[in-house]
C-alpha cells in the first residue's frame, strides 16, 4: 500500500469503518417496528405505519455539556451516551409524544475505535430503555478541533404524538398538585459548578455518598418516557416539566398556561448526599440550587388532586407542591 495522505494529515478511514463494524450490533439491538433500511446509509428512514390517525412530529435535541469532561477525566465512557439519549427524549415525551427514533453525532480529534464502541454502546442502551431506534449519526474525526483524548456528542430525537393529545397546558388551573419525580444525580446539567465544587477531591473517595464520588456524578440521567407515557395514555398527567438547565425556577413555569404560577414546599422531597455535598462544598442559598440543579427531582408534574397520592405512590415520588394564581407565572420554593 502506498502513502496515506489523509492518514497522514490525521484522518483515519480504517478506523471509522472499524468503529462502524463495532456499532453495528448495538445499533441494530435498538431496531424496532417503522424503521427500514440498515446502518450504513446516507439518511435513516422511519416510517409511521398508520399508527396514527393526525400526527403531530416533535423533536428534540441536546447534549450532556461539561459532564463529557468528567467522563473523559474518570475514563469512563458507558454512560454518557445514555445521558445524551435522556437529555432529548425527556423534552419530547413531555409534549405527549411518544420517541420514535433517534441520531447521534460523535466528533473527536483522534478516532479511537474502542472508545467510540462504548459511547454508541451506551447511546444504544438509553434508546432501548426510551424504546426509541437509533437510526443514523455521524462519527467525525478532526485533528486539532479538540484536545488530545476529548470528544464530543449531541443528539437527536424525533417523537410523534396524536394532534389532539399534545400536552399544551390548556387544562392546568390553580389548586393542582405537583408531583416531582426523584432524580438519579444531577443528571447532565450544571457540571461546570460541579466541577469547580469537586476540584482537588479524591474522586474515588466515598465522601459521605456512599459510593466513590466519581460513580455518584457519573450516574446517567433517568429516562422517564415509558413512565410519563402510561400516564398520558391514562390520562392522569396535566403538564410535565423535565428539569434541566434552570433548575425549577427555570423550567417548572414552562408546563403553565399564562396566569398560573406554582409554590414548591422546601423539603418535601429527599436531596440526597450527593446534592448536601455540593452545597457545602459551595456554600450555595437555596436559590442558588434550585435555579442550577434539579436538587433530587428530575421531572416534576402536574396532576389532579384526586390522583396525586395514587401517581406519587406508584411512581416512588412526592408531592411537592400545587399551582396557583399568579399573573407573573413563577414557580417559588418556600
Amino acid at each position: 500500500m502506498g502513502r496515506d495522505a489523509y492518514r497522514d494529515a490525521g484522518v483515519d478511514i480504517e478506523a471509522g469503518d472499524e468503529v462502524v463494524d463495532r456499532i453495528s450490533s448495538h445499533v441494530r439491538s435498538t431496531y424496532r417496528p417503522g424503521v427500514l433500511g440498515d446502518i450504513g446509509g446516507f439518511g435513516g428512514l422511519f416510517s409511521l405505519m398508520g399508527r396514527y390517525r393526525d400526527p403531530v412530529l416533535v423533536s428534540g435535541t441536546d447534549g450532556v455539556g461539561t459532564k463529557l469532561l468528567l467522563a473523559q477525566q474518570l475514563g469512563k465512557h458507558d454512560t454518557i451516551g445514555q445521558d445524551l439519549v435522556a437529555m432529548c427524549v425527556n423534552d419530547v415525551v413531555v409534549c405527549g409524544a411518544e420517541p420514535l427514533f433517534f441520531l447521534d453525532y460523535f466528533a473527536t480529534g483522534k478516532l479511537r475505535p474502542a472508545e467510540a464502541e462504548r459511547v454508541v454502546a451506551g447511546i444504544a442502551a438509553g434508546c432501548r430503555i426510551a424504546g426509541c431506534a437509533l437510526i443514523g449519526g455521524e462519527t467525525a474525526e478532526m485533528p486539532g478541533m479538540y484536545a488530545p483524548g476529548h470528544y464530543d456528542l449531541a443528539g437527536f430525537c424525533v417523537g410523534a404524538v396524536e394532534r389532539d393529545r399534545i400536552i399544551d397546558a390548556t387544562r392546568i388551573t390553580a389548586g393542582d398538585v405537583l408531583v416531582g419525580l426523584p432524580s438519579s444525580g444531577p443528571h447532565s446539567n450544571g457540571y461546570s459548578l460541579v466541577r469547580k465544587l469537586v476540584e482537588g477531591l479524591d474522586l474515588a473517595e466515598h465522601h459521605g455518598c456512599g459510593r466513590p464520588l466519581g460513580d455518584a456524578l457519573m450516574e446517567p440521567t433517568r429516562i422517564y418516557v415509558k413512565e410519563l407515557l402510561a400516564l398520558h395514555a391514562a390520562d392522569r398527567m396535566l403538564g410535565a416539566s423535565h428539569i434541566t438547565g434552570g433548575g425549577f425556577t427555570g423550567n417548572v413555569p414552562r408546563m403553565f398556561p399564562p396566569g398560573i404560577g406554582a409554590v414548591m414546599r422546601k423539603g418535601s422531597w429527599p436531596m440526597g448526599p450527593v446534592w448536601e455535598l455540593l452545597r457545602e462544598r459551595g456554600s450555595l442559598t437555596d436559590a442558588e440550587m434550585w435555579r442550577t440543579f434539579n436538587a433530587g427531582l428530575g421531572m416534576v408534574l402536574t396532576v389532579r388532586p384526586t390522583e396525586a397520592d395514587a401517581i406519587a405512590r406508584e411512581l416512588g415520588g412526592y408531592i411537592v407542591g400545587e399551582t396557583v394564581a399568579d399573573e407573573r407565572g413563577e414557580c417559588r420554593i418556600d
